[in-house]
């Protein structure tokens, strides 16, 4: 596998190719991707041989006076997942970034879908105390047909100490802030608890595993999930927590979440980079 940046409109075509196959979407025009590549942006490759897999597409963004890359999208081919494709890609696009001057860079992603919370939170030290409602309105593809597009957005302090040593937060006996309970069809309903005046070190809160198989079983259940954890999320980020980690169940995991100033976040330079 090749991981390399993208530059040219031959490889803006073949990033056109794979977008069609994962989203089944119309996609990007390549006068658009190669302007933002020519003025900051940064297109990342996966290549097995010949073949375009994966790739990931973020663009120069700036906001409250500070300049950042806005990673938007990353896909990859469907029989190529699981294969830590995507955490290869942004790691390549980290280094590319650092190398360019940025020291943040942002994103957002579906809460529910955990398989990218795990590798955006878990495996690279990003963060998210940032929640949208309904971020990009009424989508159509088969992901997020049917739901309000709610979206963390996560913040990846590329320089820090938190992500360049690989710091983990402190975390014990989190509090859980919901527990979940099972009906007749062994579908999962969620039960919050209090959400005014949180103060324990740490919570967890869980979600489904695999929302997707949840969401083609029952569009009601999947409604409820997206309501209550957006309840529960927004609660916990204006009282000032912080989404750090997410712990892998059999059939539910679990998101974490600390204070925010506990974490390492300063965004100093390091000279190995």
């Amino acid at each position: 596998m090749i991981i390399k940046e993208l530059m040219t409109i031959q490889e803006m075509e073949q990033v056109q190719e794979l977008e069609a196959r994962v989203w089944g979407i119309q996609p990007l025009p390549t006068h658009q991707t190669l302007t933002a590549v020519k003025n900051g942006g940064i297109v990342v490759g996966a290549y097995d041989g010949q073949k375009l897999v994966g790739f990931s597409y973020g663009f120069a963004a700036f906001k409250n006076g500070k300049s950042y890359l806005c990673s938007h999208m990353l896909g990859i081919d469907e029989t190529y997942r699981s294969q830590r494709i995507g955490e290869r890609l942004k790691l390549a696009q980290r280094e590319i970034a650092i190398g360019k001057g940025y020291d943040t860079m942002h994103w957002t992603f579906d809460p529910l879908e955990t398989r990218n919370g795990y590798l955006n939170l878990t495996k690279l030290n990003g963060v998210c105390d940032t929640y949208v409602e309904n971020c990009y309105g009424e989508m159509q593809d088969g992901f997020n047909k049917g739901l309000p597009s709610d979206r963390f957005e996560v913040h990846w302090h590329l320089t820090s100490d938190y992500v360049v040593q690989q710091q983990e937060a402190l975390i014990e006996n989190p509090q859980p802030i919901a527990e979940v309970s099972w009906d007749g069809d062994k579908l999962p309903s969620l039960k919050l608890a209090a959400l005014e005046n949180l103060s324990a070190p740490s919570y967890s809160l869980p979600v489904p595993k695999d929302f997707q198989s949840l969401k083609g079983t029952s569009a009601e259940h999947a409604m409820h999930w997206r309501l209550l954890t957006r309840e529960a999320f927004t609660a916990l980020f204006a009282q000032g927590y912080i989404a750090v980690r997410i712990a892998v169940g059999e059939r539910m995991n679990d998101y974490l979440f600390v204070k925010k100033e506990t974490l390492a976040l300063g965004g100093q330079q390091h000279e190995n980079y």
